[in-house]
This record gives structure tokens, C-alpha cells and sequence, in this order.
């Protein structure tokens, strides 16, 4: 049996490759001795694979190596939709995007590829504006090498989940689309004031 079904789903690679890198934070699940281990961690993508640091002090750490198998999950923008946004009898709904990624992991124990990655993805993550540049002579950068492990993941299994109401007609499609954006760009700060 698919699930979700097909319609659902997307196997479009560079789909999924945008996802990551417009959402780069994952939830990274390992699991030792029937144990899940989850940790969030902005991760980048590089040919095939997926390249992040963890805190030598996350009891995670330990299961970011070896090769290790790990699922990755990275979440895009969601929302509830209501079948007041249709033009046509529907039920409620919740669309969303998805993308589920098994791999296996290994560290990398070299403190000058650490070093260039962490330059690297504060790049990646500054883009488009890059207002700050982490400098390889920060002091504080050097400090905290030994603090901190880069691991590799070699992605073996992609799935993409993209409910976004297809099986409707194109104008109910379009208009839980706008419903989508619209979700998206008001809820933020409304759950910031709740909140924070």
C-alpha cells in the first residue's frame, strides 16, 4: 500500500534539495537499543549529502559516527485549510511539505574541516545578504573547535511529502495555495506575541 498516496507524494529530487535548503533545520533521529535519540540541527546539502555539527555534550553525538543509520526530516511551510477557501464542498484538511531522508552517518574528525564548515555553512545561512562573515581567525570560532564534531550523512532513501491539495480541482488547488502563503505570513507573529 502507498501512503500518502501518490498524488501526495513527490520523488523530485531537486524538489526536495529546495526544501532543505529553504527549511536547513532537521530533526535528525538516531536510535540506540530501542531508544530514539532526536536532536534539531541546521544541516547543508552537498551532493548527496548532508553536512552538519553537534555539541560533543549531546548524547547524540555518539550515534553521528560509525555509520550509523539516521532519518532526517525536514518540514516546510504547513497549514490548516478550510473548506471555506474552496469554491467547491470539501471537508477540513491540513496541507503541508515534507521531505523524509534515511542515510548513513560518519564523523569527520579533522578540526580544519570543521573549521572550513562551520565558515561554510554560516555562508550558506547568512545568503542572500551576508551581513556577517565568520572570519577563520575568530578567536572564538578556535576556542570551540573541540567542542564541537562534524559528521557526513550519505543520503539512501529520500521520500517527499507534499500535500497540497492536488487531488482537487485547479481552482480549489490555487486557492489552498494562497491559504498556505496567506497562513504562513500571519500565524508567525501571532504565535510570537502568544509566545515571546
Amino acid at each position: 500500500m502507498n501512503y500518502p498516496p501518490k498524488h501526495h507524494q513527490d520523488s523530485d529530487i531537486n524538489h526536495m534539495v529546495e526544501v532543505i535548503k529553504t527549511y536547513p533545520l532537521a530533526t535528525v533521529i538516531s536510535v540506540e537499543d530501542n531508544q530514539p535519540f532526536i536532536t534539531h540541527l541546521p544541516l547543508v546539502y552537498e551532493d548527496g549529502k548532508l553536512i552538519g555539527h553537534i555539541d560533543i555534550y549531546n548524547p547524540q553525538a555518539e550515534l553521528l559516527k560509525n555509520d550509523n543509520e539516521v532519518t532526517i526530516l525536514f518540514a516546510g511551510p504547513e497549514c490548516y485549510i478550510s473548506p471555506s477557501v474552496y469554491g467547491t464542498t470539501q471537508l477540513p484538511t491540513w496541507n503541508y511539505i515534507k521531505v523524509h531522508l534515511k542515510g548513513t552517518v560518519k564523523a569527520i574528525e579533522n578540526k580544519t574541516a570543521l573549521k572550513q564548515s562551520l565558515i561554510t555553512m554560516t555562508e550558506f545561512l547568512e545568503a542572500p545578504d551576508h551581513k556577517y562573515v565568520l572570519e577563520p581567525d575568530n578567536p572564538r570560532l578556535d576556542r570551540n573547535l573541540n567542542y564541537i564534531e562534524l559528521f557526513e550523512i550519505t543520503i539512501n532513501n529520500w521520500e517527499g511529502k507534499f500535500k497540497l491539495s492536488q487531488d482537487k480541482k485547479p481552482s480549489d488547488i490555487k486557492a489552498a495555495r494562497e491559504e498556505l502563503i496567506r497562513t504562513n505570513q500571519e500565524s508567525i507573529k501571532q504565535f510570537l506575541d502568544k509566545v515571546f
